[in-house]
């Protein structure tokens, strides 16, 4: 049951406040679960994160434990076999760009060391606080999402339009959207 204490977006859903409770807002620096979040967030992309989030396991499943070499390195038999996998969404586009996403994943971890290092620049390597007190007041965009995103594609990702790279920077903890009345927004907070 949600908490009075909580953001209301969840709704009575058991994995969705598992999930606001435990993931959503919470810093990340782990770049396995940083490209994780890049693929579920471009897979998202004109659906709910309900949907996505009830198929998790199975993307984890499909795609090796989102192990980035691996995936760095598919076949085309391996993202044909993926297309007949219902366990995820198959779409051919976004099945594609995880393969490209993930090659370009690992040319910008050589090159800062990190991916974490890379990403968290965006937000001068903390996380931002925003006060919202309803959920309308939520962007779904900001000028650090649109440089992140121009910076991105340059770099060679797909699926990583400014909107993508908002709801990533929401769930990598990069911002912390929870409203102002949510337990979970000053968590952290100095």
């Amino acid at each position: 049951m949600q908490s009075l204490n909580s953001c209301n977006w969840p709704g009575n859903d058991p994995l969705m406040i598992t999930y606001h409770d435990t993931e959503w807002g919470v810093p990340l620096h782990d770049d396995r679960k940083l490209f994780e979040f890049m693929v579920l967030d471009a897979f998202q992309a004109g659906l709910s994160w309900k949907t996505i989030l009830y198929r998790r396991e199975g993307f984890r499943a499909a795609f090796d434990n989102f192990d980035i070499e691996k995936i760095a390195a598919y076949t085309e038999d391996k993202i044909q076999q993926l297309m007949q996998d219902t366990r995820i969404i198959r779409n051919q586009l976004k099945i594609r760009s995880t393969v490209t996403n993930a090659q370009a994943f690992l040319r910008t971890q050589k090159e800062f060391g990190t991916f974490d290092k890379y990403i968290w620049q965006f937000t001068g390597g903390k996380t931002k606080y925003n006060d919202w007190t309803e959920l309308s007041q939520l962007p779904a965009k900001s000028a650090e999402s649109d440089a992140m995103s121009k910076d991105l594609i340059k770099r060679g990702f797909k699926f990583v339009g400014s909107t993508i790279c908002y709801a990533f920077m929401q769930a990598a903890g990069m911002v912390n959207d929870h409203m102002v009345y949510c337990t979970k927004h000053s968590g952290g907070k100095s």
